[in-house]
């Protein structure tokens, strides 16, 4: 229940590199950069609901720790999310190029810290409970 509340964006560090090896044009990188995600995070057991809205998009996605699922933010994703201690972490392969995108979250202090890696480049974009 850790992760459990509102979440706002309050900055990044390396976001936009990160989106550029995504593939991510130079305008969506831009944009995304200063999209103003909040995010809201309610754990029932071992299931989460996840609600993410910025000022491009608003999408709620479910999933169950363990059970691969299917998830469209700058590209498809396939995978699943466990927790490891504290730590939520997330395993998707691209489906458009099989390629792995790694993500964890964590909390710390007063923040939700989400970090990145994809092709060894790391991001990470931290949030504040809103």
């Amino acid at each position: 229940m850790t992760f459990d509340g509102t979440w706002k964006i309050d900055r990044n560090d390396n976001y936009e590199k990160f989106m550029e090896k995504l593939g991510i044009n130079m305008v969506k990188r831009k944009l995304a950069a200063h999209d103003n995600l909040k995010i809201t995070i309610a754990q029932d057991g071992n299931t989460f609901h996840v609600k993410e809205s910025s000022s491009f998009r608003n999408l709620e996605i479910d999933f169950t720790l363990g059970v691969t699922f299917e998830y469209n933010s700058c590209c498809p994703l396939q995978g699943s999310w466990t927790l490891e201690g504290d730590m939520l972490k997330g395993v998707f392969t691209r489906k458009d190029n099989g390629k792995q995108l790694t993500t964890t979250r964590i909390i710390e202090g007063n923040e939700l810290v989400q970090n990145y890696n994809y092709e060894g480049v790391d991001a990470k974009r931290i949030f504040k409970r809103s």
